[in-house]
């Protein structure tokens, strides 16, 4: 690296600083997969057989289905426009200043969680060997909440993230990519070892392959760390604008990361569910536990005489988590740099260091974080929390897409989706149906944050921090009723907590696609006109970056 090419002069002899190009092709697919790559894959094999049964294989392939189509819209959105943060700007070109800010509120809380979460992982595993963690028994579901001691760790490890960051993307990548070869490693070890180790092809069928019917093979897909376990692949799209060649990188690493971890996950789900023994389901799926439930797959290897490989997974279970959290803490940073740069939030939240990093936005990811560590319900109950977020910030993407083919029918689209409508609005639906499945219980409190979203809008706009217009009649037109409507069919509808109007499976699908439909419509139809989408993007400050050579893949 050379020694300052970080900062430059601008005209009037200030020095202005940039985020840097220094991601490669390999490097962005590896932080979608690192990202993707956390806690999930350690939790959600036993978490999705409770709940489904074996019938979570397909909970696992609908899931990474569903995600497929939402970054089909995203990868040509981001190859249109590499910047960093994408998932805040895409709303804002299409929809303006109340549309952006939404998703980037939305989509800021559930990111600067993930670092906790996966912190949380870590300290669970790790219980083995110190007290880091309490278990106790709340509404029939064991919860691990941390110590005194593992608050106290998990704040180092929290600062570690912010100093890798800190130090710059190159480093981060550097080592984002050494992890991320550890990872793939050891989960195909796992699954390789329990096919051949200990393979029992009854337990597929003996109680039942879906016990608990459709239903809660779907439920699975919300509430078990499924769709949690998928969503890292946004964070090709969050670091485009530092990736060496977005257009040719961002396709590549978007679609890449998510169906390859889909193959994966499904055949570690197989290779769980052979190596279980018969006592470990002598009472059902439901009632599935280890004596040693800190780590769910290490326990089933010790159980099949690989403890050798239980032994790697508690070292794994501090890796896999440790780099999700290094990159979230990275992303969350962008994300709140973005929204600076939108003029989303105040400006002084977008000031970079002489190394290109976001450095006030990283303080606040770890404080939001540090907070995240107070005793808080189980992990599945905070990543049913991020599955709703995350998911819902990822449905506006679609209705970007669909604006922008009208906005900008001409514009250089280096990667461009096929179908017209059809893929964006069965990306659309999927998000929908996703958040619809996680149910009542999780959803109303994450609505109960974005109202709080809007508290703070109210005061940035009273105080004078929003510098861009609201853009109301694009942005609200869709955003409000959409938020409301999903809430209200959440409420109405029979999954955690809900008050069972909409019965069964095609009941939820078809007011879910009614829905789906209508606000689509909608949000097409207010979209801005292609002149004033041309006078944002060219309003929008951009992200200048130096020409060095990228990582090399």
């Amino acid at each position: 690296m050379t020694a300052a090419t970080d900062t430059s002069r601008a005209p009037g002899g200030e020095e202005s600083r940039h985020l840097r190009r220094d991601i490669g092709r390999v490097g962005l697919l590896f932080t979608g997969v690192g990202s993707i790559i956390g806690s999930g894959w350690l939790f959600g094999a036993m978490n999705a057989s409770i709940i489904a049964g074996p019938a979570a294989i397909f909970s696992w392939a609908i899931a990474g289905l569903m995600i497929v189509f939402i970054g089909l819209s995203f990868s040509e959105l981001g190859t249109m426009f590499p910047v960093t943060g994408g998932v805040v700007r895409f709303p804002m070109y299409a929809f303006g200043g109340f549309a952006s800010y939404s998703m980037g509120w939305i989509t800021w809380v559930a990111a600067a969680v993930v670092p906790a979460i996966e912190t949380t992982g870590v300290l669970q595993y790790a219980t083995k060997w110190y007290h880091f963690t309490d278990k106790h028994m709340v509404g029939g579901e064991p919860v691990h909440t941390l110590t005194p001691v593992g608050i106290g760790v998990a704040l180092l490890l929290l600062a570690a993230f912010c100093v890798i960051n800190a130090i710059g993307v190159r480093f981060f990548a550097q080592i984002n990519n050494v992890l991320v070869w550890w990872k793939l490693i050891v989960i195909m070890v796992v699954v390789v070892a329990f096919l051949v180790t200990a393979f029992h092809a009854a337990n597929f069928s003996d109680h039942g392959f879906a016990p608990a019917g459709g239903k809660a093979m779907l439920t699975a897909i919300s509430t078990s760390g499924i769709t949690f376990s998928y969503l890292g692949f946004r964070q090709a799209i969050e670091l485009a604008g530092e990736s060496d060649n977005p257009r040719r990188n961002v396709p590549f690493a978007v679609i890449g990361s998510v169906v390859l971890c889909m193959a994966i996950y499904v055949l570690l789900q197989i290779a769980f569910i052979g190596a279980l023994s018969g006592g470990d389901l002598a009472h059902g799926w439901s009632k599935l536990s280890f004596t040693n439930d800190f780590g769910p797959l290490a326990a089933v290897s010790t159980a099949i005489g690989l403890g050798w490989l239980a032994t790697v997974l508690y070292v794994d279970a501090v890796v896999s988590p440790g780099d999700t959290g290094l990159i979230y803490s990275a992303v969350t940073s962008r994300l709140g740099y973005t929204m600076a740069r939108n003029g989303a939030a105040p400006a002084g939240i977008g000031k970079l260091s002489r190394r290109g990093v976001p450095w006030v936005s990283l303080i606040i990811t770890f404080v939001v974080a540090a907070i995240m560590l107070l005793p808080f319900p189980s992990w599945q109950q905070l990543v049913g929390l991020v599955t709703s977020a995350t998911v819902m910030s990822f449905g506006s993407g679609p209705l970007a897409h669909a604006a922008l083919r009208r906005q900008l029918p001409d514009r250089h689209r280096p990667f461009r989706l096929w179908g017209g409508d059809t893929i964006p609005l069965l990306a659309f639906f999927s998000a929908n149906l996703i958040i619809y499945w996680t149910g009542w219980n999780t959803n109303w409190k994450f609505f109960v944050i974005v109202l709080f979203g809007y508290v703070l809008m109210a005061i940035f706009a009273a105080t004078g921090q929003l510098k861009h217009k609201m853009e109301w009649k694009a942005g609200a037109s869709w955003v409000l009723p959409w938020l409301a409507g999903i809430a209200l069919i959440s409420y109405l509808g029979d999954y955690d907590g809900g008050r069972g109007v909409f019965k069964g499976l095609v009941m939820g699908f078809v007011v879910n696609a009614v829905w789906s439909v209508v606000i689509y419509i909608i949000a097409v139809k207010v979209r801005l006109p292609g002149d004033r989408v041309r006078a944002i993007i060219a309003e929008l400050p951009h992200d200048e970056v130096d020409s060095e050579p990228a990582l090399a893949d």
